[in-house]
Protein backbone atom coordinates (compact mmCIF):
# COMPACT_ATOMS: atom_id res chain seq x y z
CA UNK A 1 0.00 0.00 0.00
CA UNK A 2 1.26 3.45 -0.88
CA UNK A 3 0.21 7.02 -0.15
CA UNK A 4 -0.76 8.87 3.05
CA UNK A 5 -0.87 6.73 6.19
CA UNK A 6 0.73 3.81 4.35
CA UNK A 7 3.04 3.09 7.31
CA UNK A 8 0.32 3.35 9.97
CA UNK A 9 0.32 0.16 12.03
CA UNK A 10 -2.22 -0.75 14.73
CA UNK A 11 0.19 -2.17 17.28
CA UNK A 12 2.40 0.93 16.96
CA UNK A 13 -0.61 3.10 17.81
CA UNK A 14 -1.23 0.95 20.88
CA UNK A 15 2.43 1.17 21.94
CA UNK A 16 2.33 4.96 21.60
CA UNK A 17 -0.76 5.25 23.77
CA UNK A 18 0.31 2.83 26.50
CA UNK A 19 3.95 3.84 26.55
CA UNK A 20 3.34 7.58 26.69
CA UNK A 21 0.62 7.21 29.33
CA UNK A 22 2.80 5.10 31.61
CA UNK A 23 5.72 7.47 31.17
CA UNK A 24 3.66 10.57 31.93
CA UNK A 25 1.59 9.04 34.72
CA UNK A 26 4.72 7.80 36.49
CA UNK A 27 5.69 11.46 36.87
CA UNK A 28 2.53 11.96 38.95
CA UNK A 29 3.27 9.28 41.54
CA UNK A 30 4.97 11.72 43.92
CA UNK A 31 3.45 15.18 43.97
CA UNK A 32 3.61 18.39 45.90
CA UNK A 33 -0.16 18.65 45.52
CA UNK A 34 -2.92 16.33 44.35
CA UNK A 35 -6.20 18.05 43.48
CA UNK A 36 -9.43 16.05 43.43
CA UNK A 37 -11.86 17.59 40.95
CA UNK A 38 -11.27 19.63 37.79
CA UNK A 39 -13.94 22.25 38.32
CA UNK A 40 -13.22 25.99 38.32
CA UNK A 41 -11.58 26.02 41.77
CA UNK A 42 -9.49 22.93 41.05
CA UNK A 43 -8.29 24.20 37.68
CA UNK A 44 -7.47 27.63 39.10
CA UNK A 45 -5.53 26.10 41.99
CA UNK A 46 -3.64 23.78 39.63
CA UNK A 47 -2.61 26.65 37.37
CA UNK A 48 -1.37 28.85 40.20
CA UNK A 49 0.46 26.02 41.97
CA UNK A 50 2.16 24.95 38.75
CA UNK A 51 3.06 28.57 38.00
CA UNK A 52 5.14 28.59 41.19
CA UNK A 53 7.06 25.52 40.10
CA UNK A 54 5.39 22.85 42.22
CA UNK A 55 4.47 19.38 40.95
CA UNK A 56 0.67 19.25 40.80
CA UNK A 57 -1.86 16.92 39.23
CA UNK A 58 -5.66 17.03 39.04
CA UNK A 59 -7.75 13.87 39.21
CA UNK A 60 -11.21 14.11 37.64
CA UNK A 61 -13.64 11.19 37.69
CA UNK A 62 -15.54 12.34 34.60
CA UNK A 63 -14.11 12.24 31.09
CA UNK A 64 -14.30 16.03 30.89
CA UNK A 65 -13.08 18.92 32.98
CA UNK A 66 -14.97 22.01 34.12
CA UNK A 67 -17.35 20.64 36.73
CA UNK A 68 -20.60 22.56 36.88
CA UNK A 69 -19.31 25.46 34.81
CA UNK A 70 -20.08 23.87 31.42
CA UNK A 71 -23.85 24.10 31.75
CA UNK A 72 -23.97 27.69 32.99
CA UNK A 73 -27.27 28.37 34.71
CA UNK A 74 -30.00 25.81 33.98
CA UNK A 75 -28.38 24.90 30.63
CA UNK A 76 -28.14 28.54 29.54
CA UNK A 77 -24.42 28.54 28.66
CA UNK A 78 -23.34 31.69 30.43
CA UNK A 79 -21.69 32.20 33.83
CA UNK A 80 -21.48 35.26 36.03
CA UNK A 81 -18.16 36.47 37.42
CA UNK A 82 -17.89 39.25 39.97
CA UNK A 83 -15.38 42.08 39.40
CA UNK A 84 -13.33 40.96 42.42
CA UNK A 85 -12.35 37.78 40.56
CA UNK A 86 -11.99 39.28 37.09
CA UNK A 87 -8.18 39.31 37.17
CA UNK A 88 -8.07 35.50 37.39
CA UNK A 89 -9.84 35.25 34.04
CA UNK A 90 -8.04 38.27 32.56
CA UNK A 91 -4.71 36.56 33.28
CA UNK A 92 -5.53 33.70 30.90
CA UNK A 93 -7.35 35.67 28.22
CA UNK A 94 -10.95 34.73 28.98
CA UNK A 95 -13.25 37.36 27.51
CA UNK A 96 -15.97 38.88 29.68
CA UNK A 97 -18.53 41.58 29.15
CA UNK A 98 -20.22 43.72 31.75
CA UNK A 99 -23.93 43.01 31.72
CA UNK A 100 -24.72 45.50 34.43
CA UNK A 101 -22.64 46.98 37.22
CA UNK A 102 -21.11 44.22 39.32
CA UNK A 103 -22.03 41.40 36.92
CA UNK A 104 -19.59 40.15 34.29
CA UNK A 105 -20.70 37.41 31.88
CA UNK A 106 -18.42 34.76 30.36
CA UNK A 107 -18.86 31.86 27.97
CA UNK A 108 -18.32 28.63 29.97
CA UNK A 109 -16.85 26.76 26.99
CA UNK A 110 -14.16 29.40 26.63
CA UNK A 111 -13.69 29.62 30.40
CA UNK A 112 -13.22 25.89 30.90
CA UNK A 113 -11.06 25.37 27.82
CA UNK A 114 -8.68 28.23 28.58
CA UNK A 115 -8.51 27.39 32.30
CA UNK A 116 -7.49 23.81 31.53
CA UNK A 117 -5.07 24.83 28.78
CA UNK A 118 -3.42 27.43 31.00
CA UNK A 119 -2.86 24.89 33.79
CA UNK A 120 -1.44 22.35 31.35
CA UNK A 121 0.82 24.92 29.69
CA UNK A 122 2.39 25.69 33.08
CA UNK A 123 3.12 22.03 33.80
CA UNK A 124 0.11 20.80 35.74
CA UNK A 125 -1.20 17.39 34.76
CA UNK A 126 -4.91 16.65 34.45
CA UNK A 127 -6.07 13.05 34.55
CA UNK A 128 -9.67 12.33 33.56
CA UNK A 129 -11.72 9.19 34.17
CA UNK A 130 -9.92 8.60 37.47
CA UNK A 131 -11.83 8.43 40.74
CA UNK A 132 -10.19 9.15 44.09
CA UNK A 133 -11.75 6.53 46.34
CA UNK A 134 -9.53 6.80 49.41
CA UNK A 135 -6.58 8.64 50.90
CA UNK A 136 -3.13 7.57 52.01
CA UNK A 137 -2.46 8.17 55.72
CA UNK A 138 0.83 8.19 57.58
CA UNK A 139 1.52 7.53 61.26
CA UNK A 140 0.73 11.01 62.45
CA UNK A 141 -2.74 10.77 60.86
CA UNK A 142 -1.74 13.15 58.11
CA UNK A 143 -3.20 12.80 54.63
CA UNK A 144 -0.20 11.84 52.52
CA UNK A 145 -1.67 10.92 49.14
CA UNK A 146 -4.68 9.58 47.28
CA UNK A 147 -5.95 6.15 46.23
CA UNK A 148 -7.26 5.99 42.68
CA UNK A 149 -9.20 3.72 40.38
CA UNK A 150 -10.89 4.09 37.03
CA UNK A 151 -14.32 5.65 37.39
CA UNK A 152 -15.61 3.07 34.91
CA UNK A 153 -14.59 0.35 37.37
CA UNK A 154 -16.59 2.05 40.10
CA UNK A 155 -19.63 2.41 37.85
CA UNK A 156 -19.47 -1.24 36.80
CA UNK A 157 -19.13 -2.32 40.46
CA UNK A 158 -16.14 -4.47 39.63
CA UNK A 159 -13.88 -5.74 42.40
CA UNK A 160 -10.61 -4.25 41.18
CA UNK A 161 -7.95 -3.15 43.61
CA UNK A 162 -6.92 0.50 43.32
CA UNK A 163 -3.45 2.04 43.25
CA UNK A 164 -2.02 4.94 45.21
CA UNK A 165 0.30 7.89 44.87
CA UNK A 166 1.96 10.18 47.37
CA UNK A 167 1.30 13.90 47.76
CA UNK A 168 2.47 16.44 50.30
CA UNK A 169 -0.94 18.15 50.15
CA UNK A 170 -4.35 17.08 48.89
CA UNK A 171 -7.06 19.55 47.87
CA UNK A 172 -10.65 18.34 47.94
CA UNK A 173 -12.22 20.31 45.10
CA UNK A 174 -14.80 17.62 44.39
CA UNK A 175 -17.80 19.95 44.59
CA UNK A 176 -21.00 19.50 46.54
CA UNK A 177 -20.09 15.94 47.55
CA UNK A 178 -16.84 16.88 49.34
CA UNK A 179 -16.04 13.23 48.68
CA UNK A 180 -12.49 13.20 50.06
CA UNK A 181 -13.59 14.80 53.32
CA UNK A 182 -16.44 12.31 53.68
CA UNK A 183 -13.98 9.46 53.15
CA UNK A 184 -11.64 10.76 55.85
CA UNK A 185 -14.50 11.14 58.33
CA UNK A 186 -15.83 7.68 57.54
CA UNK A 187 -12.48 5.91 57.76
CA UNK A 188 -10.62 7.72 60.54
CA UNK A 189 -12.31 7.46 63.97
CA UNK A 190 -12.57 10.84 65.63
CA UNK A 191 -11.68 12.82 62.52
CA UNK A 192 -13.12 16.33 62.63
CA UNK A 193 -13.57 18.89 59.89
CA UNK A 194 -15.29 22.23 60.51
CA UNK A 195 -18.45 20.75 62.05
CA UNK A 196 -18.43 20.05 65.83
CA UNK A 197 -20.33 16.85 65.04
CA UNK A 198 -17.49 15.72 62.81
CA UNK A 199 -19.57 15.26 59.68
CA UNK A 200 -19.99 17.06 56.36
CA UNK A 201 -23.30 18.89 56.78
CA UNK A 202 -23.56 20.01 53.15
CA UNK A 203 -24.28 23.49 51.91
CA UNK A 204 -27.24 25.55 53.04
CA UNK A 205 -29.96 26.86 50.69
CA UNK A 206 -29.04 29.46 48.12
CA UNK A 207 -27.93 32.91 49.26
CA UNK A 208 -25.54 34.07 46.57
CA UNK A 209 -24.02 37.08 48.34
CA UNK A 210 -23.22 35.18 51.53
CA UNK A 211 -22.21 32.00 49.72
CA UNK A 212 -19.68 33.84 47.59
CA UNK A 213 -18.29 35.82 50.52
CA UNK A 214 -17.73 32.90 52.88
CA UNK A 215 -16.39 30.57 50.20
CA UNK A 216 -12.89 32.01 50.42
CA UNK A 217 -13.08 32.06 54.24
CA UNK A 218 -14.06 28.39 54.21
CA UNK A 219 -11.11 27.46 51.97
CA UNK A 220 -8.75 26.04 54.55
CA UNK A 221 -6.91 23.02 55.89
CA UNK A 222 -9.64 20.90 57.50
CA UNK A 223 -7.47 17.91 58.40
CA UNK A 224 -3.68 17.62 58.42
CA UNK A 225 -2.59 17.61 54.79
CA UNK A 226 -6.12 18.09 53.44
CA UNK A 227 -7.48 21.38 52.10
CA UNK A 228 -10.95 22.15 50.78
CA UNK A 229 -11.76 24.46 47.88
CA UNK A 230 -14.82 25.42 45.85
CA UNK A 231 -18.19 24.01 46.81
CA UNK A 232 -16.49 21.32 48.89
CA UNK A 233 -15.43 24.14 51.23
CA UNK A 234 -18.98 25.39 51.68
CA UNK A 235 -20.29 21.83 52.01
CA UNK A 236 -17.89 21.12 54.87
CA UNK A 237 -18.60 24.46 56.60
CA UNK A 238 -22.36 24.54 55.84
CA UNK A 239 -22.10 27.71 53.76
CA UNK A 240 -24.90 28.70 51.37
CA UNK A 241 -24.86 27.73 47.71
CA UNK A 242 -24.68 30.50 45.14
CA UNK A 243 -25.85 29.13 41.80
CA UNK A 244 -24.17 30.07 38.55
CA UNK A 245 -21.92 32.80 40.00
CA UNK A 246 -18.33 31.60 39.83
CA UNK A 247 -16.15 34.42 41.14
CA UNK A 248 -15.96 32.84 44.57
CA UNK A 249 -14.88 29.56 43.00
CA UNK A 250 -11.93 31.23 41.30
CA UNK A 251 -10.90 33.11 44.44
CA UNK A 252 -11.23 29.91 46.47
CA UNK A 253 -8.89 28.16 44.03
CA UNK A 254 -6.42 31.02 44.40
CA UNK A 255 -6.56 30.78 48.19
CA UNK A 256 -6.17 26.99 48.09
CA UNK A 257 -3.09 27.38 45.90
CA UNK A 258 -1.51 29.79 48.40
CA UNK A 259 -2.16 27.44 51.31
CA UNK A 260 -1.06 24.35 49.39
CA UNK A 261 2.31 25.88 48.52
CA UNK A 262 2.87 26.89 52.15
CA UNK A 263 2.04 23.41 53.41
CA UNK A 264 4.08 21.65 50.73
CA UNK A 265 7.16 23.62 51.76
CA UNK A 266 6.85 22.21 55.27
CA UNK A 267 6.44 18.53 54.30
CA UNK A 268 8.91 15.91 53.08
CA UNK A 269 7.64 12.84 51.22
Amino acid sequence: MQGPFADLEESAITRAIIGSFVQDFTASLELDCAIVGAGPSGLTAARLIAEKGYQVAVFERQLHVGGGMWAGGMLFPRVVIEPEARRLFDDIGIRMREWEEGYLVADPVEAVSKSAAAALDLGARIWVGLNVEDVVIRGDDRVAGVVINWHAVEQARLHVDPMALRAKVVIDASGHDASVCRTVIRKIPGARMCSPEGDVPGEKPMWAAVGERVLVENTREVYPGLLVAGMAANAVAAGPRMGAAFGGMLLSGERAAELACQLADAVTL
